[in-house]
């Protein structure tokens, strides 16, 4: 059992470094998930880990914590409608408002094992003509330095490429490996990947035509909500687009951002 002073300083401390903002009643869920660490460092119980995180002389053990309570859920063309938007609306408005050599930029902010980016990735591939040779750059950042590299490494199993991903997307785009299958070298190269926290500054990123940042702030209380919606819209072109996930929204949150054109995007408001 986990005691109250200890679920309050962990409560603390995961919305310090991840956001996530655990309710009173979660306990059971903080304790499936950190056991596995308590068992790999040998430790003797839930205190013995909160005395080493209070401490803080043990850095990786701070990012095995955040990391444990991190859901990485994700597979490809989640959802559907945000991808047929992106090709049926967003792409071609962009394009239509660029010159040639202008790049596209994308983010995938919480790109997870990396299915959002190479969807998009293989999206563009296949309208090409389109781009007319015009570079797009596709940015996927996470948390999680572990799944961040899976995504670099674009293996996925069996399930993973049954759940959404059309079948000749698959014998286009991947390559068999045994039990697995991996992205090929054309579609990995699309998209970088790196780690980064979204309560930290990501100013340096540049400025972005597209942002997707779904299924993320629903693990968010108000305030860091705000917050992150306020510093996104700062990394937007002016007549960029925001997506969110489909239990997410930004009425009641900011005045940077109003609904577009069609339900499913946000943009800058002027």
């Amino acid at each position: 059992m986990i005691s109250v002073s200890d679920y309050g300083f962990l409560r603390q401390f995961l919305k310090q470094r991840s956001g996530l903002a655990l309710t009173e009643d979660k306990q059971y869920l903080l304790e499936s998930r950190l056991d596995p660490i308590i068992q790999s460092a040998g430790m003797s119980g839930m205190a013995q880990l909160v005395n080493a995180l209070r401490e803080g002389r043990e850095a990786h053990l701070t990012d095995a914590v955040v990391e444990a309570m991190t859901t990485n859920e994700s597979l490809f063309f989640r959802d559907k409608r945000p991808f047929d938007l992106f090709t049926s609306l967003m792409l071609p408005q962009l394009l239509a408002r660029r010159t040639a050599s202008q790049p596209l930029r994308i983010w995938c902010a919480a790109a997870s094992t990396g299915q959002e980016p190479y969807s998009l990735a293989m999206l563009l591939k296949e309208n090409e003509r389109l781009l007319a040779g015009r570079r797009v750059d596709i940015v996927g950042t996470d948390l999680s330095s572990e799944v961040i590299a899976r995504s670099r490494e674009g293996v996925y199993n069996q399930f993973e490429v049954q759940r959404g991903l059309p079948v000749h997307y698959l014998l286009r785009y991947f390559t068999q490996e045994g039990q697995n299958w991996r992205v090929n070298d054309a579609i990995r190269s699309m998209v970088r990947f790196s780690t980064l926290n979204l309560l930290q500054p990501f100013g340096h990123l540049g400025s972005f035509d597209i942002v997707f940042c779904r299924n993320v702030l629903i693990y968010f209380d108000a305030a860091t909500k705000s917050d992150v919606l306020s510093r996104l819209a700062r990394v937007m072109s002016r007549d960029g687009f925001l997506i969110l996930g489909g239990a997410e929204s930004v009425l009641g949150l900011t005045t940077e951002f109003v609904p577009g054109s069609q339900q499913g995007f946000y943009v800058l408001p002027g």
